[in-house]
C-alpha cells in the first residue's frame, strides 16, 4: 500500500504528463529545479514567469493533476521550494517568490489542459504562420491524439467571411495557448470551486487562488483583491527580498 505522500499509479501518470511549452533563461533554470520537487509533493508545474516587478519577481504556477489548487497547496509547495531555491541559487540577484494557481484564464501547457478546455474560448499563437497568420481566437471543439502529435479541432471566432471557420491545428505547432476569461468560464470555475469546497472542506479553489497569489510560506494578503494589484511580499528576511 502506498503511504500518504506516494502518488497512486494513476495520479503519478498524470503528474508525469509532459508540458508542451517550456521556459527560457532564468525561468527555465527555476523550472528545472522546481518541477521534480513539485511532482514529489503531488503537484504539477504549470509555468514559471520572471518579471521586473519589485526588482525581480519569480512567479511559479502550480496545480493538482485534476487542475485544482487551493491555499494550503500553495503554502505547502512554497515551504519546500523556498529553501530549495535558496540552496540551488538559479539567480544571483535579490528576488521575490510568488506561488499561485494558473488562474481561470489559465495558460494551456498540456494535452489534458486542452481536453478540459473543450467548449471554451481560447487564444492561440502558432510557431509558424498558418494561412498567413500566427494568432487565432477560437472555440476548442475537440482534441484527437496524444502529446505533440495531438490535433486540435477548432472553430475560429476571428474568421472573416471569406475564411474557413472550422480548422485543425497540430499541437506541436502551437507556441502559446491561453483560455479567454468569459462568463461561461467563470461560472464553471465557481461551480468547480464550490464542489471542491463541499466535498473536502478545503479552502478556496482555483478562481480564488488566482485573485490572491501566494508569496511564500504563510504570507498571504489580508483580503481578496485582484492578483494584478498585489505587490508580492518579499521572502526571506522581514522587510527585504532574498539577498544573494
Amino acid at each position: 500500500m502506498p503511504n500518504e505522500t506516494t502518488p497512486t499509479p494513476a495520479i503519478a501518470a498524470d503528474l508525469n504528463e509532459p508540458r508542451l511549452v517550456y521556459e527560457t533563461g532564468v525561468a527555465a533554470r527555476v523550472a528545472n529545479i522546481c518541477d521534480p520537487a513539485l511532482r514529489d509533493l503531488g503537484y504539477r508545474l504549470v509555468r514559471v514567469r520572471v518579471s521586473a516587478m519589485n526588482g525581480m519577481t519569480i512567479q511559479i504556477m502550480i496545480e493538482r493533476p485534476d487542475g485544482t489548487v487551493n491555499v494550503n497547496d500553495c503554502e505547502t509547495a512554497s515551504s519546500v521550494l523556498s529553501p530549495l531555491l535558496d540552496v540551488e541559487e538559479p539567480v544571483t540577484q535579490a528576488y521575490h517568490l510568488e506561488l499561485s494557481s494558473p488562474g481561470i484564464d489559465r495558460p494551456l501547457v498540456r494535452v489534458s489542459d486542452y481536453r478540459r478546455a473543450i467548449s471554451h474560448e481560447a487564444r492561440l499563437e502558432t510557431s509558424l504562420p498558418i494561412d498567413g497568420r500566427k494568432r487565432f481566437r477560437v472555440w476548442i471543439e475537440g482534441v484527437e491524439g496524444e502529446g505533440r502529435d495531438a490535433l486540435l479541432k477548432l472553430r475560429r471566432i476571428d474568421a472573416t467571411a471569406d475564411e474557413e471557420a472550422d480548422i485543425t491545428i497540430a499541437l506541436r505547432d502551437v507556441a502559446e495557448g491561453r483560455l479567454v476569461l468569459t462568463d461561461a468560464l467563470i461560472r464553471e470555475s465557481l461551480r468547480a470551486g464550490k464542489a471542491a469546497e463541499n466535498g473536502d472542506d478545503e479552502e478556496p479553489a482555483e478562481d480564488e487562488a488566482q485573485e490572491q497569489p501566494r508569496r511564500g510560506p504563510g504570507r498571504f494578503a489580508p483580503k481578496r483583491v485582484p492578483a494584478q494589484k498585489i505587490k508580492p511580499t518579499p521572502v526571506g528576511k522581514p522587510g527585504g527580498p532574498r539577498s544573494r
